[in-house]
Formats: structure tokens, C-alpha cells, sequence
């Protein structure tokens, strides 16, 4: 259950171009924006970030996809698990390789590429981080030095989403069937 209201108090002209722009682009509003409206420079600022991010290209986006969703994963987020899954989904991610992340070390369906990404962003979502110098150099090898900052950043935005939306208490909200999260997790 949410911790505070998904409705604001009032809605302002703001709000409602936020809203229409989700339901627009996700079929519905999402939990997320709706919490944040209730602090108008928050909700600017969420949104602003999250459309620089969009614009980041210089890492695959399977490669993003899979380190967000094993950052999601051991946050514990159910919200960031069931947006990730449909939203990586829908932009070509196979679904039975976003569906093993929480069990990526045990699936057999990822390259070793893809498992030094999703070890990097496990080891960088525990306090404190604890990435290898060995793991970060493989990275370097194949992604470059601009891939390996772009990685960073993504799952340290990764980690921004999960931890305030299981701290608000937001769960799944039906955009894949069931949400994956290793036992254990927060929200």
C-alpha cells in the first residue's frame, strides 16, 4: 500500500499535462508521477531527468535494460520490476531474459557480457558499492570508458527510482503479470 495519497490535493494545469502525457504514452498514469505531484519541483525535476536520461545512447539498450532491472531487483522494487519488465519489453528486450534477471547467475539465457553488467549493477546497488577493479576493467575492455559512465549513471538512477518508490511503499501496478522480486525485497 502507498504511503502517501496517488491523488495530490489539487490538481493543477501541471499536473494534468503530466498525467495526459503518461496516459498518452503507458496507457495510464504512473504511481511514481502521481506521488511526486505532490511537490510541483520534485515532479520537475524527476521528469526533466528522466527525459535526459532517454537521450543517452551510448550503452545497448538490452545492456541498460538488464542492469536496471537487476538494480531494480535487488533493491527490492515490485513498482521498478513490473514497469521495467513491460517497458523493456515493448523496445525489443527478449522477455525471457528480462523475466530471469533475479536468478541471473543460476539462468543460462545471458552472455558473459551480460552478467559482468548485471554483477556491476548488483555491486554497485549495495552500501556501500562494491564493484571489483577486475569486473570494471572487463567493462572498460568491451564497453569503452563512455559505456562504463553511461552504466554508472544508469543504474545510480536506477537505484534513485527504486529506493523512493519502495519507500513510498509503491508496488506493481499491472503492467506485467507477476513482478519477480528475490525474496526478501522491499516494495
Amino acid at each position: 500500500m502507498a504511503r502517501i495519497p496517488l491523488e495530490p490535493a489539487r490538481t493543477t494545469p501541471l499536473i494534468r499535462a503530466v498525467k495526459w502525457y503518461c496516459r498518452r504514452v503507458y496507457g495510464r498514469t504512473l504511481d511514481p508521477v502521481t506521488a511526486f505531484a505532490h511537490n510541483r519541483r520534485v515532479l520537475i525535476a524527476s521528469s526533466r531527468l528522466e527525459m535526459s536520461v532517454a537521450r543517452w545512447k551510448e550503452l545497448d539498450p538490452g545492456l541498460k535494460a538488464l542492469a536496471v532491472m537487476a538494480s531494480a531487483a535487488s533493491v527490492g522494487c515490485s513498482w521498478c520490476m513490473d514497469f521495467g519488465y513491460w517497458e523493456h519489453q515493448r523496445h525489443g528486450v527478449p522477455a525471457e531474459k528480462l523475466r530471469e534477471v533475479p536468478r541471473w547467475r543460476s539462468s543460462d539465457v545471458y552472455t558473459p557480457l551480460e552478467r559482468d553488467v548485471m554483477e556491476y549493477a548488483e555491486a554497485m546497488t549495495v552500501t556501500p558499492p562494491v564493484v571489483s577493479d577486475e569486473l570494471a576493467e572487463r567493462l572498460r575492455g568491451v564497453l569503452g570508458d563512455a559505456g562504463v559512465v553511461e552504466l554508472t549513471a544508469v543504474v545510480g538512477v536506477e537505484n534513485s527510482r527504486s529506493r523512493v518508490n519502495a519507500a513510498l511503499g509503491l508496488t506493481s501496478q499491472g503492467f506485467k503479470e507477476t513482478c519477480d522480486v528475490p525474496l526478501g525485497g522491499g516494495a
